[in-house]
């Protein structure tokens, strides 16, 4: 065979040209070639064939603050274009970038009703209204979160200082972050985004 890979008239061959290996190779390599010329919408699809989906156990919750039970849900993962399609500006901000609103201008700072405070990227039960305080600092701040199972502690060492970041156990969103300057019973201060947060009231 000639080195650019044409055979010409007249050669004799040992075996056809194109074996049943050479095919099985060669499909390998197309496919290998789709995925590294960029069909990725292809090769998700095979992850997602392939993968488990992870599980998360949480406690729902009835907008009255009522538990309704232990439940093992999928994990939400989305890209940050269907987050964006999601959320306003802000909350994607703040709830997928791990953003701060200002200070005294979220809308359920000076909120006193009654109800629950869910995640606003996957609905998940996070505060009770019944934990809420007045912090002074400008933020909605909870001395409890209504179940242990629906959030995340994780160590932030952003802004020179560590602290304890809070995250939805569900979706991942940035909350806020929790202090050690609450009031009692817990001493516990979960300071928390207005914008990552969507208040149920309790009917």
């Amino acid at each position: 065979m000639h080195a650019s890979g044409f055979i010409p008239k007249n050669t004799k061959l040992d075996k056809p040209p194109f074996t049943r290996r050479a095919f099985i190779v060669s499909s390998t390599l197309a496919v290998a070639g789709m995925v590294l010329g960029g069909n990725r919408k292809v090769a998700a699809a095979a992850v997602r064939a392939n993968v488990p989906t992870k599980q998360v156990t949480l406690v729902q919750f009835s907008d009255a603050g009522k538990p309704l039970g232990t439940v093992h849900v999928a994990k939400v993962i989305k890209s940050d274009a269907e987050w964006r399609r999601q959320l306003s500006p802000s909350a994607f901000a703040v709830a997928r970038k791990a953003g701060t609103e200002v200070p005294f201008t979220g809308k359920y700072n000076k909120l006193k009703a009654k109800g629950v405070y869910r995640c606003i990227c996957c609905d998940t039960a996070l505060f009770d209204a019944a934990s809420k305080f007045e912090s002074g600092t400008g933020w909605p701040s909870f001395w409890q979160p209504i179940a242990k199972h629906n959030i995340v502690e994780s160590s932030d060492r952003k802004l020179g200082m560590v602290r304890t970041e809070i995250s939805c156990a569900r979706c991942d969103a940035h909350l806020g972050h929790v202090f050690d300057d609450g009031p009692k019973p817990t001493g516990l201060r979960y300071c928390m985004n207005s914008v990552a947060l969507r208040f149920a009231k309790a009917i």
